[in-house]
């Protein structure tokens, strides 16, 4: 799915440790896709940023990416 890479690249491309990036994928029973983050412990200031910002542009960009392939998606970060 597109908005998996869209989210997968935005993470590694903020991130110091980019291999330790994994996105896992879980259908909701409603079909709303939910895609889990998980970033190295040290990276997890770079993922959320200042007061969250940065978490919420990447919410709306993978939202929108779900949204074009006709799809619900959300994004949780897992420490």
């Amino acid at each position: 799915m597109m908005s998996v890479e869209v989210l997968t690249y935005i993470a590694k491309s903020l991130v110091d440790n980019p291999d330790e990036v994994v996105v896992t994928e879980i259908e909701e029973e409603d079909g709303e896709l939910v895609l889990e983050l998980r970033v190295h412990p040290d990276d997890m200031g770079k993922v959320i940023g200042k007061r969250g910002r940065t978490a919420k542009a990447i919410r709306t960009m993978v939202k929108a990416a779900a949204t074009r392939e006709g799809a619900s998606a959300t994004v949780e970060i897992v420490e």
